[in-house]
């Protein structure tokens, strides 16, 4: 995995390794590559010696990770694809199948949810991965896009991070140029966490979206901001469908070459109720509070 760091990685890596569970396969390691490439290369090489049946990967980057994964398939062992493909790789011959959410749709959702929230000729932040990195690319293109098409009179400015610790920096600096700054879009709730905090410590008011329904920024959300929508993957779904992909593979069957998983728009007043379909659990206590679903006295 890409990192096990995130709420949505955790619940990925649950729906992988339950339904996996379930049709009778043994998971032998999961591994946390921290977004480093190195680290990623360095796993698939210790992993290919050990001949699993399957491997399942989240390439981290895409032209430098590509050998290792091809040295994957040419040891005979089947490699699905989740989220991204290293460059030069092709489904039947380099890997079995990609299973994504749609993260176009993805960045759509969130310029949606932040666009009623922005006044004419409102000034907006991007905060972006400064990497090749398709899941993230393709969310900051279609919220870009969504933007010059349906509100023109917005101005986007775009801050890129190349790691988390990176990103209070860039949020600083963003909040500093850009003193009318109303909106931000975060491409996942990682680096939102961090954005909003900052936000938070100059008393700013900033609109904000961001994709992943993860638990700090669904609290915010819950409270009325500065978290205003959320664009929300269904990570269990995409564990499973993953799991599934790779036991029909090894059952013989076929599969489509790119399974993509739609994406689920959340606002404050659906936030616990995706947060159930989302995460198969009941909403956190900070959640419903906030919503004035149960006192904060019956603590």
């Amino acid at each position: 995995m890409h990192t096990l760091e995130s709420d949505w990685a955790i619940r990925v890596v649950r729906g992988m390794v339950g339904t996996l569970g379930e049709c009778g396969a043994a998971v032998i390691e999961v591994i946390d590559c921290g977004f480093r490439p190195d680290r990623q290369i360095a796993a698939l090489d210790r992993l290919r010696e050990e001949a699993p049946d399957a491997i399942i990967s989240l390439p981290v980057a895409n032209a430098s990770v590509a050998e290792a994964h091809m040295r994957v398939t040419r040891a005979g062992i089947r490699l699905t694809l989740v989220d991204n493909v290293p460059t030069g790789l092709l489904p039947g011959p380099d890997y079995v199948t990609l299973v994504s959410a749609d993260n176009f749709g993805l960045g759509r959702i969130a310029a949606e949810l932040l666009a009623p929230h922005l006044p004419d000729g409102a000034r907006i932040g991007l905060l972006g991965y400064d990497t090749d990195f398709f899941p993230s690319n393709q969310r900051e293109i279609a919220f870009q896009r969504w933007m010059e098409t349906n509100r023109p009179d917005v101005s986007v400015r775009v801050a890129r991070f190349t790691d988390m610790d990176e990103t209070p920096s860039v949020t600083r600096d963003l909040l500093d140029e850009e003193r009318e700054l109303e909106g931000l879009f975060a491409v996942w709730d990682t680096p939102c966490v961090s954005a909003i905090a900052e936000i938070a410590r100059r008393e700013r008011s900033v609109k904000v979206t961001t994709t992943d329904l993860g638990r700090e920024v669904s609290i915010s959300l819950a409270n009325g901001g500065p978290v205003v929508g959320i664009a929300s993957q269904r990570p269990f779904q995409q564990g499973e469908t993953v799991a599934r992909a790779v036991i029909n593979n090894l059952l013989g069957r076929n599969c489509p070459d790119w399974i993509a998983l739609p994406g689920l728009s959340v606002s404050q007043a659906n936030v616990v109720e995706a947060w159930q379909a989302v995460w198969r659990e009941a909403a956190p206590r900070e959640i419903l509070e906030g919503l004035n679903l149960i006192s904060r006295s019956a603590r």
